[in-house]
């Protein structure tokens, strides 16, 4: 997945300046969670804050800052009713964060999440003090700032939100903890159902491992958050893949839809697993599976069929792009649940 620190660097090297829009806190209805972020530069976004006059009013604040080389870190409040007149009638908050090519923390953050999992900012608000970046194992100075060294450190406990601000004499800090994306996804199979759900896959934040064997039917372009394995033995991907994986099985050959199957079954730590196909398909690999072993807990884990008719009845379309949005449906619902149970009351501020 390409995140927004890598998105950030990569506009970095090509402007050498950006503002950097932050949601920093929401309170009541607001239309994207703390935490979430988009880039702006003179003629160009990336990413969204959720659209609307929100955006309109935040890049119009970015691009004026930096035609008058503000530099460092503000926040403006937004009453979404009051003053923007959008119905979700909630409160936002914007960090509006100049950034220069200079800047050491996007690359300290980019290498602290790669070798740790894990790391922490502290953003001080109305100063030109640059971003502190903090590991859980070493925890960075925020100087004489006992409550944001308190904030730093209490980032890394589940038992605190994710994103909070921080008010501490003349300054106010804005603290996150960032963790490595655990969103994978592996696709076997580069048919018309294949390839319309990578396509549709390209708009979620997760990393998606495509796999088939016929190197030459991947297209000539890919989303850039899906990494391409063609491979005779595509079975290896899934020895390949993390624990927690998503595996979706929908190659041209039932034959190698049951190896794929039987094996992902077997190694047990999976989140979900697909499999494309009709009811007396998923009846015939049970019969299958059940003579090499499997028990009924173990095949009560196989979706089977997936996507439209299936957890979505009143959708009966069987075009390859209504498929891959209902699967995509399924997987983000379990990827939600699972996320809400794990983390509770860290995913806002």
């Amino acid at each position: 997945m390409k995140s927004w620190i890598d998105s950030l660097l990569t506009v970095l090297a090509a402007e050498g300046e950006a503002m950097l829009v932050t949601v920093a806190a929401t309170r009541g209805s607001a239309p994207r969670e703390a935490a979430t972020r988009m880039i702006v530069t003179p003629g160009a976004l990336h990413g969204t804050i959720g659209g609307g006059h929100l955006e309109f009013e935040a890049v119009r604040i970015a691009r004026e800052a930096m035609r008058e080389c503000t530099v460092g870190a503000w926040l403006v409040r937004f009453p979404l009713a009051a003053s923007l007149g959008q119905c979700c009638g909630g409160v936002a908050t914007l960090m509006f964060q100049r950034v220069g090519a200079r800047d050491a923390w996007p690359n300290a953050l980019r290498q602290a999440i790669d070798e740790d999992g894990e790391a922490a900012i502290a953003v001080a608000i109305g100063s030109n003090t640059p971003c502190v970046v903090a590991r859980a194992a070493r925890c960075a100075d925020a100087g004489s700032h006992s409550r944001a060294q308190s904030a730093l450190r209490d980032a890394f406990s589940s038992t605190h939100p994710a994103t909070r601000l921080v008010d501490e004499n003349d300054c106010s800090w804005y603290i996150e903890r960032m963790a490595r994306p655990d969103f994978h996804i592996v696709v076997f199979g580069n048919g018309h159902v294949g390839r319309a759900l990578v396509q549709v896959l390209s708009t979620l934040p997760c990393d998606v491992t495509w796999v088939d064997a016929r190197e030459h039917d991947f297209p000539a372009s890919v989303p850039g958050n899906a990494s391409i394995v063609a491979s005779d033995t595509p079975e290896d991907a899934i020895d390949d893949a993390s624990t927690g994986s998503h595996f979706l099985v929908m190659t041209h050959s039932h034959t190698l839809d049951f190896d794929l199957t039987s094996r992902i079954l077997a190694r047990g730590d999976f989140r979900y697993l697909g499999l494309i196909g009709s009811a007396s398909k998923r009846a015939q690999f049970e019969r299958r599976l059940r003579a090499r072993g499997f028990g009924a807990d173990a095949l009560k884990r196989m979706t089977c069929p997936i996507g439209s008719g299936a957890t979505f009845p009143a959708i009966r379309s069987k075009e390859p792009g209504a498929i891959a949005i209902a699967v995509a449906a399924e997987i983000l619902q379990l990827q939600e649940a699972i996320c809400s149970a794990a983390t509770g009351h860290r995913a806002r501020a």
